[in-house]
């Protein structure tokens, strides 16, 4: 963690004194506990708010690019003119300026979304609307066993975050090599993906040099949400669903789960 992810890691948690008890200590101690925090994000696109998801109030501009990326709102960062973070009382509104071609899309395909932490398919107006198509990926080398161990060897000394509170969740950009590189937190799964695809998208990484790892399951949008930027693996701590195995498929999708040290387990494999 750099300095200036310091101020972005402290708007994510408060501090409340709490009263701890352990068995054998002999009494109850107040101490000072960090505490995840849970604020309500407007995606509000070119004045019409489109989705409301429950999010760690941090790296909102990768979170709303991520976000536009992986739902298919823009192709590009291109198409994404600018971002402006208005917060209040009730929450945080992100007013982001696309093109008037990709808002022409949105509006004709709009799903109003108010989403749970853990949820995505809150809002979806019918049954045809919530599982979009999935897209192909470039099929790619699968890492070897010794990577993807070495990429979870890491994992917890980059979640800072998860350090402090124990609530949240990470998604990490590993490259070839199986080094962290880069790691988002929130506390939905879906949102710290997101986050993460952001970063990516704005430092302008090849998303086919290296894989990603998420300390969650893998349910069938976190493989929508990798495949959607052409990532070509995707490794879970947890376990993946059965649609997410059936999509990975599809989309020529490395998935590997439950991924904990000293083992894990190859559901699709695709070399290139």
């Amino acid at each position: 963690m750099t300095l200036e992810d310091e101020p972005k890691l402290q708007a994510s948690y408060l501090t409340l004194p709490v009263t701890y008890w352990k068995q054998g200590s002999g009494q109850e101690q107040v101490n000072l506990d960090c505490i995840a925090e849970e604020v309500p994000i407007a995606m509000v696109y070119n004045g019409i708010s489109h989705a409301v998801m429950m999010a760690s109030p941090a790296n909102l501009h990768e979170f709303s690019l991520g976000f536009s990326l992986s739902e298919g709102i823009i192709n590009n960062v291109t198409e994404m003119y600018d971002i402006e973070l208005v917060t209040s009382e009730k929450g945080i509104e992100v007013r982001i300026e696309i093109s008037s071609e990709r808002m022409m899309s949105l509006k004709s395909h709009r799903r109003n979304l108010t989403g749970r932490t853990g949820c995505g398919l809150c809002g979806s107006e019918s049954l045809e609307t919530a599982i979009r198509p999935i897209k192909s990926v470039t099929p790619q080398p699968l890492p070897s066993s010794q990577v993807i161990q070495y990429a979870l060897s890491q994992l917890s000394e980059h979640q800072k975050l998860q350090a402090l509170t124990g609530a949240v969740h990470g998604a990490a950009w590993c490259d070839a090599a199986g080094k962290i590189t880069l790691l988002c937190e929130d506390v939905g799964r879906h949102n710290a993906l997101d986050k993460l695809i952001g970063s990516l998208a704005l430092r302008k990484i090849n998303t086919q040099s290296g894989f990603v790892v998420i300390s969650s399951r893998a349910s069938y949008e976190m493989v929508q949400k990798v495949t959607s930027v052409n990532i070509a693996t995707l490794v879970a701590v947890s376990a993946p669903t059965g649609l997410a195995i059936t999509l990975a498929n599809q989309a020529n999708l490395n998935l590997i789960g439950f991924a904990r040290p000293g083992r894990h387990t190859f559901y699709t494999t695709f070399d290139k």
